[in-house]
């Protein structure tokens, strides 16, 4: 039996309900372009929507993290991972989390307890150190230097300045060396790698800066299947542990090159063709594009065949395929997805790879006429830049083209212009996540509602087939995913415009009903995902005139949405157009 399945066993045994993992593209959360942690999809739950599972649920979740892609090529990043999650929604607390965390890791996965330490939060001018959890890990034999008191930037969820539910976390760390383990647990020494994570959700942070007890207090924990793979099976890279085998194999084969000789370059290929697959096998349809969750596919593909070209494979040859098949029958056990999809995934990869090879042309010509123009013998930092924001060219690369032709680049001023690039990402990626629990606010919730609205619309002004691929929703503005063949016309755009104003002007009521998922189906209920519902499911109702399965929120009348203005109508991708609306 392998970690997921002990993981989901446990805690079926102690009372939780099983939910099936949420897409890699989240289906109604503005505040993330992919699911990046397992409570992620349980946002509405956690607010406290009440969940049809009940209120302990487990699961292993599809997680897609993009803030530190470059990165990958280590041990230990990865952009794809798994998640293994348990959460009590208003039942369980610290003593039952903590005391079934220990269990599972001393007694079902045999780790010794002295190869544990745990840090706990230790407490500030507003709200007081948990030394609750502390006592409890004691209890269990965890020796008191063993416990680390830490602050809020490391045992704080999610952090002190956002408004909403939040609370300590106690993290769980292993003693990853084969050195004499230290009698006292020391969080600085990176020999110890924190394998779980037990947030608290226990205070409310108010928008008058005070915090006060959650009525209901909620658990929500975290352990990636890849570290713990790694940690279990003695490995200190996490690309030799039993996930990566088989992926890892097919590209020594595809290579002609060991792993042990061009870690890094088949540490990428790995990762990226696997993140790949896991987004375009998802079925909210992305394809590569310059935006959001395409550009973030196009991307890893890119950067995956850059680096199959530094191992001299032969890039029109099927090597793409052969790697995506051998990830598709690892998991599709697990995620069905993959089987269903894979002709998708192996013509996205196909298709992008033939394009990259182009652009690829394209960036040697503008090197040769960058070169032709560069004064000093010198490439500066911003045609250097241009070479890789533009055409993909790492530095390694351009470095290596000048060196050919005896000209000096500006490395120098790459690097930190690279580093101010990665600098906006992760700003802007941490500005997404921010939404989380804190976000939902009024004018959200008034564009979520408008997304069911304009979707009903569609299928009456366009066609009954079109079908929502995805949103994102923002204080200023919705955008919405659907699929149709052509480019609407001007009086397409004004008639969905006019007919999601008359609703609102009708003032429906938005009513909430609770059934099983076939009846809902049976109903006609529009739903994106499908398979990730539960046998019962919330149903969304709009008047007459739209009916969905959502996990809300939504306002109570469609007179509170103000009125519904068209902004643009693009291509997102093959088959699927993009609507930016606003209320005005």
């Amino acid at each position: 039996m392998n970690i997921r399945e002990k993981y989901i066993d446990f805690f079926i045994s102690k009372g939780h309900k099983q939910i099936p993992s949420a897409p890699v593209v989240p289906e109604n959360d503005p505040s993330v372009l992919f699911n990046t942690a397992g409570m992620q999809p349980l946002i509405p739950y956690l607010m406290g929507e009440s969940h049809p599972f009940g209120t302990r649920l487990c699961d292993y979740q599809k997680c897609i993290r993009t803030n530190d892609l470059d990165e990958v090529g280590d041990k230990t990043h990865h952009t794809f991972f798994e998640m293994l999650g348990n959460w009590s929604l208003g039942d369980y607390f610290k003593k039952e989390s903590i005391t079934w965390s220990f269990e599972f890791l001393t007694k079902h996965l045999n780790i010794p307890i002295e190869r544990l330490a745990v840090t706990v939060f230790k407490g500030n001018d507003i709200v007081k150190a948990d030394t609750e959890s502390a006592e409890i890990w004691k209890s269990l034999g965890i020796p008191e230097d063993k416990i680390a008191f830490l602050g809020e930037d490391d045992n704080w969820w999610p952090n002190m300045e956002l408004t909403g539910p939040c609370g300590p976390d106690t993290e769980i760390f292993y003693f990853r060396s084969k050195d004499e383990i230290p009698e006292k647990f020391d969080p600085e020494d990176d020999r110890w790698v924190e394998i779980w994570n037990n947030v608290f959700m226990q205070y409310s942070h108010n928008t008058d800066g005070t915090f006060s007890d959650l009525p209901r207090k909620n658990v929500d924990t975290g352990m990636g299947l890849e570290r713990i793979t790694a940690v279990l099976e003695g490995v200190d890279d996490n690309y030799k542990s039993s996930l990566w085998t088989n992926i890892i194999k097919t590209i020594e084969e595809v290579s002609n090159k060991k792993y042990e000789e061009n870690e890094v370059s088949i540490r990428i290929i790995a990762d990226h063709i696997r993140a790949a697959v896991f987004i375009s096998a998802d079925n909210s349809g992305i394809k590569p594009s310059n935006t959001d969750q395409g550009y973030i596919l196009r991307r890893l593909i890119r950067r995956a065949i850059r680096h199959a070209k530094k191992l001299d494979i032969d890039i029109n040859s099927d090597f793409d395929e052969k790697i995506a098949l051998t990830i598709i029958n690892e998991y599709k056990k697990y995620y069905s997805e993959l089987e269903t999809n894979k002709d998708v995934v192996l013509d996205v990869l196909k298709s992008e790879k033939v394009k990259f090879n182009k652009t690829l042309e394209k960036g040697l010509k503008e090197f040769e006429k960058m070169i032709k123009n560069i004064a000093n013998n010198k490439l500066n930092k911003d045609l250097a830049f241009k070479l890789y924001d533009t055409y993909g060219f790492p530095i390694e690369l351009t470095i290596e083209l000048a060196n050919e032709r005896g000209i000096e680049v500006d490395v120098k001023g790459f690097r930190e212009k690279f580093k101010a690039h990665q600098e906006l990402s992760r700003t802007s990626s941490v500005g997404k996540f921010k939404g989380g629990l804190s976000g939902n606010s009024e004018i959200e919730t008034k564009y979520h509602t408008a997304t069911h609205l304009l979707n009903a619309a569609l299928k009456v002004v366009v066609n009954k087939d079109v079908h929502q691929k995805g949103s994102n929703i923002t204080d200023e503005r919705m955008r919405f995913d659907f699929s149709c063949d052509h480019k609407l016309t001007d009086e397409e755009k004004k008639n969905v415009e006019d007919l999601v104003n008359k609703w609102i002007k009708e003032g429906l009521d938005v009513t909430k009903i609770e059934m099983s998922k076939e009846d809902a189906i049976k109903s006609g209920a529009e739903c994106m995902f499908i398979e990730k519902y539960p046998d019962m499911v919330m149903v969304y109702k709009i008047g007459d005139v739209s009916k969905e399965l959502c996990g809300g929120p939504h306002v109570k009348n469609t007179n509170e949405l103000g009125h519904f203005k068209i902004v643009k109508e693009e291509a997102s991708s093959s088959g699927v157009r993009r609507i930016k609306a606003i209320l005005e």
